[in-house]
């Protein structure tokens, strides 16, 4: 894993990175961010959003990491200060996991957090 970043207080680990600059680089666009936002749903309360998103918002907090930048605004920097995305590649299961210290129970699909 990557040490906690300064601004945004989110880890990134070395495959979740990678993972991201491959499919930037797959877009060709140099313009593109990962975001990660917490947003009002699913059925614990609160769930994630990852994404690529060409938009600077107001009070965006950003780090790059291994040539991703990584972005999140800024309501949604306390619930994810600590947490650790990571990319999983198996038989089992494949694509972007968030481990959040912050979530003090998930849905048991997996989906949301409170």
């Amino acid at each position: 894993m990557t040490a906690p970043s300064t601004e945004t207080g989110v880890i990134i680990s070395d495959e979740a990175a990678a993972k991201a600059k491959s499919l930037l680089d797959q877009e060709g666009r140099d313009d593109l961010s990962l975001r990660i936002a917490v947003q009002p749903g699913g059925c614990a309360g609160l769930r994630y959003q990852l994404y690529f998103d060409d938009r600077t918002l107001d009070g965006d907090k950003s780090d790059t990491i291994s040539g991703v930048r990584l972005v999140v605004d800024k309501m949604s920097v306390p619930y994810l200060m600590g947490a650790k995305i990571d990319f999983s590649d198996t038989i089992e299961s494949q694509g972007f996991t968030i481990d959040n210290p912050n979530a003090g129970g998930s849905c048991a699909c997996g989906d949301s957090f409170n």
